[in-house]
């Protein structure tokens, strides 16, 4: 199923990283922005997770929860949320089956050399429960946020 703005996106739960539940479904009538991302502590997943964390007042300013997801376990989210002081949730996606389901996971070209992994894309979920707005590929992870906060500033 591949992710359209617009309409509905796929149904997920999720571990967090302490182990809890965490379903869209119940997040309904907030905004959600789901952003993939490949590994806890690595350069650019860090950066883009604390461009996140130093636009959160602003964020939270628009009525939405952040969630990221990762292949990682419970105990890798939790030290990267302690390091980093992360004040949102991160999902844990072992099997990569929500991955697939968000086109988040498959071929990618990473210096010139084809691999299957994480492809780092994000969702905003409207209040609506369906799509508003789906970035495939992200290209500057340290600049994303940025990006995310401004088509929040535009949502009902």
């Amino acid at each position: 199923m591949a992710i359209e703005e617009g309409k509905a996106p796929p149904a997920f739960t999720l571990k967090d990283q302490s182990g809890e539940k965490v379903a869209l479904k119940d997040l309904k009538g907030q905004n959600v922005v789901i952003y993939f991302y490949p590994k806890d502590d690595t350069p650019g997943c860090t950066k883009e997770a604390c461009g996140f964390r130093d636009l959160w007042g602003e964020i939270q300013a628009t009525g939405t929860v952040v969630l990221g997801v990762s292949p990682d376990d419970g105990a890798s989210h939790e030290k990267f949320i302690s390091k980093y002081s992360l004040p949102f949730t991160l999902l844990c996606d072992p099997d990569k089956t929500v991955m697939e389901k968000y086109g988040a996971w498959g071929e990618k070209n990473m210096y010139g050399k084809k691999t299957v992994g994480v492809i780092r894309s994000t969702v905003i979920v409207g209040k609506d429960g369906k799509v508003a707005k789906h970035w495939k590929k992200v290209a500057k992870a340290e600049t994303h946020p940025e990006k995310v906060l401004e088509v929040l500033k535009t949502l009902p």
